[in-house]
């Protein structure tokens, strides 16, 4: 059975994720399985601190992202929008080159907010970072919307 509310088959999250961070950062969207929702992000120039090293800054943006599009996909966003309220990541190994993927799972779905899990592996499957992300479920339409249809004022 499917965590997700609704069709969420038509929803393009690659293009309403366009001129974002999630775009500048080339996080791609891997899988939306029943119950997880799987990225990838590249180890480039664009992720990596001075050291040569990816960011842990990054890996948390990777986090925040997954925990950001699986609370979307989970509510009715005719009635409900998505915050993050809270976020911890912990950096467990260095990686130098080659992609990343996150994986999002529930840890709770609540009325009011929800709680996800994003192990972050790197090519050979090793874990590089384990998060946890609260999201807030606020009372409103969601305002996710494409470049065109953002409001920038």
């Amino acid at each position: 059975m499917s965590i997700w509310f609704g069709d969420v088959s038509s929803i393009d999250l690659p293009s309403l994720s366009a001129e974002s961070l999630i775009d500048n950062l080339g996080i791609e969207f891997v899988e939306l399985c029943d119950d997880a929702l799987v990225c990838r992000m590249p180890v480039d120039r664009r992720t990596i601190q001075p050291a040569g090293v990816l960011h842990g800054g990054a890996s948390v943006a990777l986090a925040e992202t997954l925990a950001s599009w699986s609370a979307y996909l989970a509510v009715d966003r005719d009635r409900f929008h998505v915050v993050g309220m809270e976020i911890n990541a912990n950096h467990v190994r260095p990686i130098s080159n080659g992609w990343v993927t996150g994986t999002a799972t529930p840890v709770n779905i609540g009325r009011r907010a929800h709680v996800w899990e994003i192990r972050i592996v790197d090519d050979a499957g090793r874990l590089v970072c384990i998060s946890r992300c609260t999201m807030a479920v606020i009372e409103q339409r969601s305002t996710y919307a494409t470049p065109g249809e953002r409001s920038t004022g």
